[in-house]
């Protein structure tokens, strides 16, 4: 007699397949998109050409009326193959699905799941654009996609700047093609924009980006690590047309930018990036700004914030004693941080009846973040991170935009500077470079850091983002706060170890795009303000020219002897 046969393991797969079956697949990645006014015919051309298995996951926020019932899941359902369904909260979010907005209500993206919370207005604005978005962009990072068609207003323009912070993708409606251009036109004014097309067209180009075969390729990140001479090629190419060299950046965040600048422009290989580079300059223009992305906000990092204002900030105003206050602000962007420390600083001085000058000094590599900067100009969205009593007290509301008061902005000098080959600032009481460091490799870092200790006068205070450290500078700075990243300056700066003062060729570098530099024998061996004065001589002159150079002080004393040779350039101490 044969034994039964064992079934258990057959039935066991086929329990796997039917559980695979039917439970929902992680998306690819998430969409989401935002609408206001005529955002109805927009959200149907968007959705009509996207297949139903195309692996994404899409949440649709709109600005709806509190007072009527929506019938968007009706609407859509008729226009596209995906399953639309009406947001509940806990519901875990599912590939080839649309998950629509209730009214009344704001939506967060939380672990997979959305999360649903009443609306608050405040000052008469509510933005669940901007909310979803930011969540979004924390959430899920380069799987981010934010999509933002017809509307009015500027909901949205801040997520977007998050998203691509994050590392994801950008698309928005062009002007020209929306019923209501304000939401298309902010979300292009902050730069940050991968696609400006029309609704069907953004579709498509989203399914080519997801399906692109170079998307999230691990393997093609290494090659292009390991392909020196291409990258070097990249670099060369920024620094001829920015003056920026990108060398010594972090080269993660370089390599995932690079990798998004090459899908978006359908190349599949390195070497076809760096021929269309050399083709089309704009396209180093848009890599350059997408290299310098900096998203920044009022009040960012708000518990750390308060910290450093209630106890550093207020009490080293009230401990000054000279005729001026001074700040610097590195890495600024477009501005917020730096109005936010005028702020803070006024109303330390008010409630102390402090009475003397403060000047904050707010600089920058990107001249177009310096332009959106000086004319202290924001979108509405700024409500979402500032009390109505600062709104209104240091804003002044322009149609749907707010402008800093004047007595503010007189108060920030903005420019451009490139904080590892410019000079520094000096006798500052206050500096802040948040969430800047994290870009730079540790050398770069280190060299920051340097300047940050130059700067400051003793005891003056450093303020750096959640995720930096002063690293190898402990002997510099002592820490004040080890969770927010506040420190306190030692007074050490002055014997500061410099780093060799590089001196580019600049004929050279306008016909081939290419640096020789020049040592410096001996080395200048500490950052003092002659040193750094004869580091911008040395940066403007070209040693072809001029066979010899003497840096003397107001007293016509020698300070420096530089005479210039073919093979090496020499920098001697005083001959007088």
């Amino acid at each position: 007699m044969k034994e039964p046969k064992d079934v258990t393991g057959v039935l066991q797969q086929s329990d796997e397949k039917m559980a695979r079956k039917k439970s929902p697949y992680a998306p690819s990645h998430y969409v989401g998109v935002g609408a206001s006014a005529g955002g109805l015919e927009a959200i149907e051309q968007f959705f009509k050409p996207i297949p139903s298995n195309c692996g994404l996951a899409f949440v649709v926020i709109q600005h709806l009326s509190p007072d009527y019932k929506s019938l968007m899941v009706e609407l859509l359902s008729k226009k596209t193959e995906l399953t639309v369904l009406r947001a509940e909260d806990g519901m875990a979010i599912q590939a080839n699905h649309v998950y629509l907005i209730p009214p009344r209500q704001n939506l967060r993206i939380f672990h997979g799941k959305l999360v649903l919370q009443e609306q608050v207005t405040r000052v008469g604005v509510n933005l669940p654009i901007d909310i979803f978005l930011r969540s979004l962009a924390e959430e899920k990072g380069e799987k981010a996609i934010g999509v933002i068609l017809s509307g009015t207003g500027s909901d949205g323009a801040r997520g977007i700047r998050a998203i691509k912070e994050a590392g994801g993708i950008v698309m928005v409606q062009s002007e020209e093609s929306a019923k209501f251009d304000g939401m298309p036109k902010a979300a292009i004014a902050t730069g940050v924009a991968d696609f400006v097309l029309t609704p069907s067209q953004l579709a498509q180009r989203l399914l080519d980006f997801v399906l692109h075969p170079n998307e999230s390729n691990i393997e093609r990140s290494e090659r292009l690590l390991s392909d020196e001479g291409k990258m070097a090629q990249i670099f060369s190419l920024l620094r001829e047309q920015t003056g920026v060299d990108f060398t010594h950046y972090k080269p993660s965040t370089i390599i995932r930018r690079l990798e998004r600048r090459m899908i978006i422009c359908d190349k599949t290989d390195i070497e076809d990036y760096v021929q269309h580079l050399f083709l089309h300059p704009t396209e180093v223009s848009v890599l350059y700004k997408q290299l310098l992305i900096g998203v920044t906000s009022f009040f960012r990092d708000a518990d750390a914030m308060e910290v450093f204002s209630e106890r550093y900030l207020s009490e080293r105003l009230q401990q000054h004693r000279n005729a001026e206050f001074r700040m610097w602000v590195a890495g600024c962007a477009t501005g917020e941080e730096a109005y936010t420390l005028a702020i803070l600083t006024n109303e330390i001085m008010v409630r102390h009846h402090l009475k003397f000058d403060v000047k904050i000094f707010a600089t920058d590599l990107d001249k177009d973040a310096l332009v959106v900067a000086g004319s202290g100009v924001y979108p509405e969205s700024i409500t979402a991170d500032l009390s109505p009593e600062l709104i209104g007290k240091y804003f002044i509301k322009n149609g749907d935009h707010f402008q800093v008061s004047r007595h503010i902005r007189s108060m920030v000098v903005f420019a451009r500077h490139n904080l590892i080959k410019d000079p520094p600032f000096t006798n500052m009481n206050v500096i802040t470079c948040r969430n800047l460091l994290i870009y730079l490799q540790p050398v770069l870092q280190k060299r920051a850091l340097q300047m940050f200790s130059y700067s400051l006068v003793k005891n003056g205070v450093l303020f750096l983002g959640t995720s930096e450290t002063i690293g190898e500078m402990g002997d510099h700075f002592s820490t004040l706060e080890p969770k927010m990243k506040i420190y306190a300056s030692l007074g050490r700066g002055r014997s500061v170890v410099g780093q060799t003062i590089h001196v580019p060729y600049t004929e050279e570098t306008a016909v081939y795009g290419e640096t020789t530099y020049f040592s410096l024998r001996p080395p200048m061996t500490r950052i003092d303000d002659d040193s750094i004065v004869v580091s911008r001589i040395l940066d403007a002159i070209c040693p072809e020219v001029i066979p010899l150079l003497l840096v003397v002080n107001a007293q016509f004393q020698v300070l420096y002897t530089i005479p210039f040779k073919v093979d090496k350039l020499v920098v001697s101490g005083p001959t007088v």
